[in-house]
C-alpha cells in the first residue's frame, strides 16, 4: 500500500471536464469529503450531447457546494486548446493538484469527426502539461482510456502490456497523452497519474453510452442493434466507484526521486480502473430491460425482442474490455465493487425523475 503524501483538504483543485460525467461526480465527491477545499471547474460545455445534462450536473454541484460555505467552488468555462487561457487560469489560482478529465469522448465520433480528437484530447492536453511546468502542482491526474488496449488479444488487460495497437483516433489521443505525460514527468519532474477507464455508466452520465442510448430508444418504440451480434463483452464500472478510485489516486502522487544518471526518473504511473468483471452485452440488456420495467419507465408487458436486433460489430469497437485492477489493489487498497444491477437500478431511477417519464 502507498502512503498518501498528497493533502486534499484546504487546497486548490482544478478539474477539467467538470460539467462531464466523471468531473462532475468527482467534484461533488470533493466538497462533501474533503470540505474545506477550494475546487476550481474548467468546461467548454459544448454540443457533443445534450447540454441540459450538463446544466444538471453543475446545477447539482452548485446545490453542494451551498452546504459547504467553508468551500469555495468557481466554475470557468472555456477552451482548454485556448493556451492563454489556461496559463491565465494557472497563475490566477496557483492549482495544488489538477485533474485533467475534459476530453473530447466517443470512439464512434472519431471516425467522422477528427479535428475535435486532436484540439482537445492532444493541443488541450499539451496546454495543461506546459501550465503544469510553468506552475509546479503537487500531482497531476488525467483520463486515460481503456481503449488504448486496442487489438490487444490477451485479457484481462494489464498497464504492463504493450499498447502499440489503437483502433480507433480516440484510442491514439489517449496513448498520446500517456506518452506526453511520461515526457514530461521525466524533463520537467511533474509527478503524473494516468487512469485508464473501463465503460462508466451511471446516473446523469453520457446519452451517447450503449446503456443510456438505448433507453431513449426503447421509450421512443424504436430498435436497438446489439453489436457483433451480442457477443460484446464490457467492464461496466459504476461512476461512484470511478471516483473513488480518482480520489485515491489523487492523494498518492508518485514520489520525485533521481536515478543512477542524477537525472530524475519519471514520477509517472497508469493504472487501470474498471470492475474486473466483463458482462455480456445481452445480458447486460436484460438487465437494462428489468430494471428499466422495476422503474417504471416502461411498461410491464413491453415486447422487447421486437425492438431488439443483433448487428455485426462496428469500426473502432473492440469485442471485449476486461481490467487487471491488481496494481489499483496493490498500491491504494481499492478495488471497484457496484454490480451492474445495482448501477442501472440508479440509473432507471435518475432517468424516471430527471425526464419525468
Amino acid at each position: 500500500m502507498l502512503t498518501p503524501n498528497v493533502e486534499l483538504k484546504n487546497k486548490t483543485i482544478l478539474v477539467t471536464g467538470a460539467a462531464g460525467f466523471i468531473g462532475a461526480n468527482l467534484v461533488l465527491e470533493l466538497l462533501r469529503s474533503e470540505s474545506p477545499v477550494k475546487v476550481v471547474g474548467f468546461d467548454n460545455v459544448n454540443d457533443y450531447y445534450d447540454v441540459s445534462i450538463k446544466e444538471y450536473r453543475l446545477a447539482e454541484i452548485e446545490k453542494e457546494a451551498a452546504k459547504h460555505p467553508e468551500s469555495s467552488w468557481v466554475f470557468v468555462k472555456g477552451n482548454l486548446a485556448d493556451k492563454v487561457c489556461i496559463e491565465e487560469l494557472f497563475t490566477q489560482y496557483g492549482f495544488d493538484v489538477v485533474v485533467n478529465l475534459a476530453a473530447q469522448a466517443g470512439v464512434r465520433y472519431s471516425i467522422t469527426n477528427p479535428d475535435a480528437y486532436i484540439e482537445s484530447n492532444l493541443i488541450g492536453f499539451y496546454n495543461i502539461l506546459e501550465a503544469c511546468r510553468n506552475h509546479p502542482v503537487a500531482h497531476l491526474v488525467y483520463a486515460s482510456s481503456s481503449s488504448v488496449y486496442g487489438s490487444n488479444t490477451k485479457i484481462p488487460y494489464s498497464t504492463d502490456d504493450k499498447v502499440d495497437n489503437p483502433v480507433s483516433l480516440y484510442a491514439a489521443t489517449k496513448k498520446s497523452n500517456e506518452l506526453l505525460a511520461h515526457a514530461y514527468s521525466k524533463l520537467y519532474n511533474i509527478p503524473s497519474t494516468g487512469l485508464r477507464f473501463f465503460t462508466v455508466y451511471g446516473p446523469a452520465g453520457r446519452p451517447d453510452m450503449a446503456y443510456f442510448g438505448f433507453t431513449n430508444k426503447l421509450l421512443k418504440g424504436q430498435t436497438i442493434e446489439i453489436f457483433n451480434y451480442g457477443n460484446c463483452k464490457r467492464d461496466f464500472t459504476y461512476v461512484d466507484d470511478i471516483v473513488e478510485g480518482v480520489k485515491r489516486v489523487m492523494r498518492c502522487a508518485p514520489e520525485k526521486v533521481n536515478g543512477a544518471d542524477g537525472l530524475p526518473l519519471p514520477p509517472y504511473r497508469v493504472y487501470n480502473i474498471g470492475n474486473s468483471n466483463p458482462e455480456n452485452l445481452l445480458d447486460f440488456v436484460n438487465i437494462l430491460q428489468e430494471e428499466l420495467i422495476r422503474a417504471e419507465v416502461l411498461p410491464t408487458d413491453y415486447d422487447f425482442e421486437a425492438h431488439k436486433k443483433l448487428v455485426p460489430m462496428q469500426p473502432g469497437d473492440v469485442p471485449v474490455t476486461f481490467a487487471d485492477t491488481t496494481a489499483l489493489e496493490q498500491d491504494l487498497g481499492f478495488k471497484p465493487s457496484t454490480t451492474l444491477r445495482e448501477g442501472l437500478r440508479r440509473f432507471a431511477r435518475w432517468y424516471k425523475e430527471f425526464y419525468k417519464v
